[in-house]
């Protein structure tokens, strides 16, 4: 069975950065597609960004581009968020979650067959 487990999470000042770890245990890790969403008060989870067990295929919300980078490293198991500038708008909880890879470049149409509890991320304005 697989656990994925994110910490990081915290409060933060606007402008500031944080970094999320998930740390993935059970199924081999390097077959899967990792990704990051987040949901905020009162509105629906979204997607935040993704990459591919190779580290390919790497995508990301319009909303975080050129702040956030998604990464990982297979060796240790972990997949990693590191967000910069952050903004108000960024707070929300965070989710790592990761699935079997699968053809496209629409994260929508992945397979996100696994999930985190998640972890609080809050920014202050």
């Amino acid at each position: 069975q697989v656990q994925l487990v994110e910490s990081g999470g915290g409060l933060v000042q606007a402008g500031g950065s944080l970094r999320l770890s998930c740390l993935h245990s059970g199924r081999t890790f390097t077959h899967l597609t990792m990704g990051w969403f987040r949901q905020a008060p009162g509105k629906e989870r979204e997607f935040v960004a993704c990459l591919r067990w190779n580290g390919e295929g790497t995508l990301y919300a319009d909303s975080v581009k050129g702040r956030f980078t998604i990464s990982r490293d297979n060796a240790k198991d972990t997949v990693f968020l590191q967000m910069n500038s952050l903004k108000a708008e960024d707070t929300a909880v965070y989710y790592c979650s990761g699935g079997p890879t699968v053809a496209g470049n629409n994260p929508k149409q992945y397979r996100w067959d696994y999930w985190g509890p998640g972890t609080q991320v809050t920014v202050s304005s």
